[in-house]
């Protein structure tokens, strides 16, 4: 059986952001069984000698499949893929479109945002207003890529849902409390498709339950 290291407790402003999610997600979608180990951030567990021996940087997720472990969210989703033989396509160029939209989600899109919540933390700094006025800019660029993808299609990389669509979404809900994705309808329908899905929903009760928050909490 599969198991998944992701967060027990939490700091209160990393609840529902959590990489993790995007890991649950995907067993969830696969059906793989599994267990959760759950970590206590607050109590320095992610930090300890013997979790640094199976997560080089000290994060979750990291899932350990009899004795094979794996770190990064998008090495864990494209493993669940391949193990399961769902998410992704059995052909090769099907497989390689999929990869290409799981690195555009993680090298292209996502470290725009996150730098969107860096910036929150130097605000008011001379740079951090340069900054302001420019990463949203960066940010919309990328955005309009991925629109102009979805212009007739319902996934990300091939006409069924993918573990590129489970990083994307996941990418996405960094902004999901902003207005970054008011001038892409295509792209909002596109996120609200993928959170739509019962296995989300599944993901979002089992992570509430083991934080001790409501759903709502990390929607």
């Amino acid at each position: 059986m599969i198991t998944l290291y992701g967060f027990g407790r939490i700091f209160p402003e990393g609840i529902g952001e959590t990489k993790d999610l995007r890991a649950q997600w995907a067993l969830e979608e696969t059906g793989l069984p599994y267990r959760v180990h759950a970590l206590d951030q607050t109590a320095g567990e992610l930090d300890s000698d013997a979790y640094g021996r199976i997560s080089p940087f000290r994060q979750a997720p990291v899932i350990d499949d009899g004795g094979f472990v794996v770190a990064e969210s998008a090495a864990v989703v494209l493993y669940l893929a391949e193990k399961s033989g769902k998410l992704i396509p059995n052909d090769f160029q099907g497989r390689t479109r999929v990869v290409q939209w799981c690195f555009a989600a993680t090298s292209s899109v996502e470290p725009t945002l996150t730098s969107l919540d860096l910036i929150g933390i130097f605000d008011g700094d001379k740079a951090a207003q340069k900054l302001h006025a420019e990463v949203p800019k960066l940010a919309r660029r990328w955005l309009g890529g991925v629109e102009r993808r979805l212009q007739d299609r319902d996934w990300i990389a091939c006409a069924d849902f993918t573990v590129a669509d489970i990083l994307m979404a996941g990418v996405l809900r960094t902004i999901r409390k902003t207005d970054l994705m008011d001038s892409f309808p295509k792209l909002q329908a596109y996120y609200a498709r993928c959170v739509a899905r019962p296995a989300w929903q599944r993901t979002l009760q089992l992570s509430a339950e083991r934080l001790g928050v409501s759903a709502d909490q990390i929607r």
